[in-house]
């Protein structure tokens, strides 16, 4: 049937495809040539030890940085170069390692404020209540986190690991289809890299997820494949059990 043979080809395209990217700071290559694909329905993650190019590779997906050259490919269409807002609404959506919320506003404001640009226009002549909407879909992507109960709580009276799990409401607000985690369980206390973990397994039911982890516990229990990098290059790729069999990421990255 048509229909059919349109959704398998679907699936065994990539939802995210770089080709050839490449980041150079002068004479440094952060990345080079790294080719990369992720199909829909996948929870990756990017692993590396520090300088390997984890944070450019995230930076390029999401706008922060200009690729000095190669593709990114969303879903076919070629986002390399594009700000972070132009990325945000294809439909990508990131968490940073450093939390990035508004302290002083409330739990909803902040993920009200991210629905808001995904879905209407500024206007400072209506109200955002007038947009139920909006409000609806602050209070889902709230509800997704375990934070509905803290709606009316600054920010800044969550915590830790809260405030971390409210930027993942932040990026859900935007209704993305792929969602980027970055260091989603940096600084956590054991409970909360656990509860963490289960919200990203939970998430990955519906939503193609890549995630940058040092947590080899967590990557290990949540990734489906994963990608290692090393001096902006890829090293190997496989599935949890074939990384950790494999000698070249034992040497340079598991190794203890």
């Amino acid at each position: 049937m048509p229909g059919t043979a349109k959704a398998a080809a679907e699936a065994a395209s990539p939802l995210l495809e770089t080709r050839s990217l490449s980041v150079r700071f002068g004479g440094l290559a952060a990345l080079d040539n790294v080719d990369f694909a992720v199909r829909a329905g996948e929870l990756r993650a990017v692993i590396g030890p520090n300088g390997a190019g984890k944070s450019t590779f995230f930076n390029c997906l999401t706008g922060v940085l200009r690729p000095t050259a190669g593709r990114i490919l969303f879903d076919g269409d070629d986002i390399a170069g594009l700000t972070p807002d132009r990325i945000s609404q294809k439909g990508i959506a990131r968490s940073y390692q450093i939390t990035n919320i508004l302290p002083n506003a409330t739990t909803l404001e902040n993920v009200r404020i991210a629905a808001q640009s995904r879905r209407h226009g500024w206007s400072l002549l209506t109200h955002y209540r007038r947009y139920r909407d909006i409000i609806d879909k602050a209070e889902a992507a709230l509800a997704a986190v375990g934070l509905l109960a803290k709606a009316d709580q600054p920010a800044a009276n969550l915590s830790h690991g809260e405030q971390r799990n409210l930027e993942i409401a932040i990026a859900l607000a935007t209704e993305p289809r792929l969602l980027c985690l970055d260091e989603p369980t940096a600084g956590m206390s054991a409970a909360e890299t656990r509860d963490t973990a289960e919200l990203v397994r939970r998430l990955a039911r519906q939503l193609t997820i890549l995630i940058v982890e040092h947590d080899m516990e967590v990557v290990m229990e949540l990734a489906d494949r994963i990608t290692v990098l090393h001096y902006g290059r890829i090293l190997a790729e496989g599935t949890p059990a074939e990384i950790q069999r494999d000698p070249r990421v034992l040497e340079v990255y598991l190794k203890t």
